[in-house]
């Protein structure tokens, strides 16, 4: 062992014991994280307990038991278990609890009790990068992206699934069956031997069948007719390829900093109808009175966009593209140029397309436009094979096309929302691992994110300003 960097020998005492605050440098995330709870009232963000009882045993401060939390989630640990050996060896969480060690039990209580306090404290820090004028642009990108639930594929279930789990088993049985008469014919041992595995496997999956058909009278009184048998909130969502079972997540990020400025989780798979409400709640989380807003085209919903012009958010949303014309390779409706002063369109041979009458579609007022000339169109072959092409406009559609010219102006806005509002979702995956959320029921699991949002933003803080600005900050 000689030439090489000698440690001190694990038998050597200490004339003069080191301190523990010697082991954590000025700037440790640590250091921060007790800053910003010691500045907290956490009596006003709804922690109870914080006032002692004056009989029975005394209990943990809740500043030290969200101080654990924070630290654990800030260094990718989520599970009450590893928190309890990790206040037990941990040298900066030794330094942040006064070398307190609660059991598991009371780390996971106080997570599932004080959810909405929890939650606060992810607010109240969103309210800090806000004095911090953090939030100076007002420009956010929001996104959903789906996160798994504790809940297996296998124990979801909805009609169409309990109806093919139901078929398959009825399937297996029949040809368990065909293969005891099959072994009947072979000699006594065998058929003997044989047998009896099938009888094993047939009640097994008449035992199974029976578990299936109890499953079918619940998912019968479910309100949307699906459940989850493990976590009951969490339901099958879509994704790219495949399916999971979990939460939608919604987010606005900020595309300055890529600081999550608010957040919602949703057992809801599709984002069409979340983007007026998160764009409202990304505007009040950062004080201002104007916002914009830019979402992919899975957030374009008519509904949605007019929502927002009428509440003052500028959003940059991609329209869907479902015109069977233009699949087909024929003239699509941005072919067709709308005169407001007129009334009417002027298709591609440049003919008039006059108003002919208005219908509720959908709960959406629809005018509808065709001119009589179309048939002795000589373009007619490129533009429909009905014997009129027939234009449909939305009494908004005007909402609708100011969007589209903004985005013909500013084609960067979907470059800048991929780069901004991918990444905190795709980095907080790769903190919780392979199994995503550990709690179950939407609002525990709701809590549990919040501690990822408060983790990431309080990681990038200080990657953006550094451990001294941001506890000095937190003091003032």
């Amino acid at each position: 062992m000689k030439r090489f960097v000698r440690g001190d020998d694990r038998n050597l005492s200490f004339l003069l014991p080191e301190a523990l605050d010697d082991y954590v440098t000025d700037t440790n995330p640590a250091r921060v994280i007790d800053v910003f709870v010691e500045e907290l009232d956490l009596n006003d963000l709804g922690f109870e307990g914080v006032q002692p009882a004056l009989t029975g045993r005394p209990a943990y401060h809740p500043e030290v038991m969200l101080k654990i939390y924070i630290y654990g989630y800030l260094n990718r640990i989520q599970s009450s278990r590893r928190l309890e050996r990790e206040a037990q060896r941990n040298i900066e969480l030794m330094w942040l609890t006064g070398r307190l060690a609660p059991d598991f039990k009371t780390i996971a209580r106080f997570r599932k009790d004080k959810g909405k306090a929890i939650r606060n404290v992810c607010r109240q820090f969103v309210m800090l990068c806000q004095r911090l004028d953090l939030f100076a642009d007002a420009i956010v990108a929001i996104d959903g992206s789906k996160f798994k639930a504790v809940n297996h594929r296998d124990r979801n279930f909805t009609s169409a699934k309990l109806e093919r789990r139901m078929r398959d088993i009825e399937s297996s049985i029949a040809r368990y069956l065909q293969a005891m008469d099959t072994a009947d014919r072979q000699e006594p041992a065998i058929a003997k031997a044989r047998t009896e595995r099938l009888r094993d496997k047939i009640a097994a999956l008449k035992e199974q069948m029976q578990r299936l058909k109890e499953i079918e009278v619940q998912l019968k009184a479910a309100p949307d007719g699906r459940i989850s048998l493990t976590d009951p909130d969490a339901r099958s969502i879509k994704t790219r390829g495949t399916g999971v079972v979990g939460y939608n997540v919604q987010t606005a990020v900020d595309t300055k900093h890529h600081l999550i400025v608010a957040h919602v989780l949703t057992n809801d798979g599709i984002d069409r109808d979340q983007l007026t409400s998160t764009a409202k709640l990304a505007r009040a989380e950062m004080g201002v009175d104007k916002i914009t807003a830019v979402a992919d085209r899975g957030y374009c919903k008519s509904e949605e966009i007019l929502a927002c012009h009428e509440a003052g958010i500028t959003v940059f949303v991609p329209k869907t593209v479902t015109s069977m014309a233009t699949a087909d390779g024929r003239f699509g409706k941005d072919d067709f140029i709308y005169n407001a002063k007129t009334n009417e369109y002027r298709c591609p041979a440049g003919e008039r397309l006059i108003w002919r009458f208005s219908t509720i579609e959908r709960g959406l007022k629809i005018s509808k436009y065709w001119s009589s000339k179309c048939q002795q169109c000589p373009l007619k072959e490129s533009c429909t094979p009905s014997p009129q092409r027939r234009v449909a406009r939305w009494e908004h559609e005007a909402v609708l096309e100011d969007m589209q010219t903004r985005l013909d102006h500013a084609p960067e806005m979907m470059r800048i929302r991929r780069q901004t509002v991918e990444h905190p979702s795709g980095t907080i995956k790769a903190w919780m691992g392979a199994t995503h959320f550990l709690t179950r029921t939407i609002e525990r699991v709701s809590t549990a994110m919040s501690l990822h949002v408060l983790a990431y933003n309080i990681k990038r803080v200080i990657k953006i300003l550094g451990s001294e600005v941001v506890m000095k900050a937190i003091r003032a």
